[in-house]
């Protein structure tokens, strides 16, 4: 699979949508993640990350303004033991508490589909990073209509064992701006993951559409220890 340079994917599109990356960084040492959301409408761009224990919840940045919290009041970070799940929206919780159960997380997510808001029915998008005895693994999810057809609900996984130093994976909810907006298609897009974590951060938050882009979350986990650092960078200050 070709690796495409990441700056471009994003600055070359407008709008997409809510985002996911994961994998290692160059030097091996650490796991990486970063997840990202866009909005159009005034109760989307209405919107911070904000810190809730090791992971982060959306808030509204100004509350009068807040006209409907069912689908961008959410979770998109929660830490299950040695586990970092990472989704746009509150399936966090269904794979939060399915694997708290012993669940794999293709199996947490049979009881979700696309999100209910037709006719863009947004793919629910989701990954889930383990972490143990040194070693690291990743999956990804897409969950979406049958192009716009929300009769049918099309699954897929992609899981990522040993994953190679300096590379991850971007999968995001819509292929481009569109009205409906048309979702994402194919397998997570193969990227480069560097070292430096600021740059990185900078880079990804100056990369997206200055208009739509809300909020940016990071994070670097040594797979050696599982310590990590976050980074979480808002529009609305």
């Amino acid at each position: 699979m070709e690796m495409l340079n990441l700056e471009k994917e994003l600055q070359e599109n407008s709008y997409p949508g809510r985002g996911i990356i994961i994998g290692k960084s160059a030097d091996g040492t650490k796991a990486v993640t970063a997840y990202f959301i866009m909005g159009r409408s005034e109760n989307s761009r209405n919107r911070i990350f904000a810190e809730e224990g090791e992971g982060i919840r959306t808030q509204a940045f100004d509350p009068s303004k807040l006209t409907d919290p069912s689908l961008i009041i959410y979770a998109p970070v929660r830490v299950l033991g040695n586990k970092t799940i990472v989704t746009n929206g509150d399936q966090t919780d269904t794979i939060y508490e399915g694997m708290d159960k012993q669940m794999t997380f293709e199996q947490c997510l049979r009881s979700r589909e696309f999100e209910p808001d037709g006719p863009n029915y947004t793919p629910r998008i989701s990954g889930v990073m383990h972490i143990e005895n040194g070693s690291y693994n990743y999956a990804m999810s897409i969950l979406k209509s049958n192009n716009g057809n929300p009769q049918s609900c099309n699954r897929y996984t992609f899981a990522y064992e040993n994953p190679a130093a300096g590379e991850g994976h971007f999968i995001h909810t819509y292929k481009c701006d569109g009205n409906p907006l048309p979702s994402f298609e194919g397998e997570p897009k193969l990227v480069a993951i560097p070292d430096d974590m600021d740059a990185f951060t900078e880079t990804l938050w100056n990369s997206l559409n200055e208009d739509n882009k809300v909020s940016l979350f990071v994070r670097y986990i040594n797979i050696a220890d599982g310590t990590y650092e976050t980074k979480i960078v808002n529009k609305n200050q």
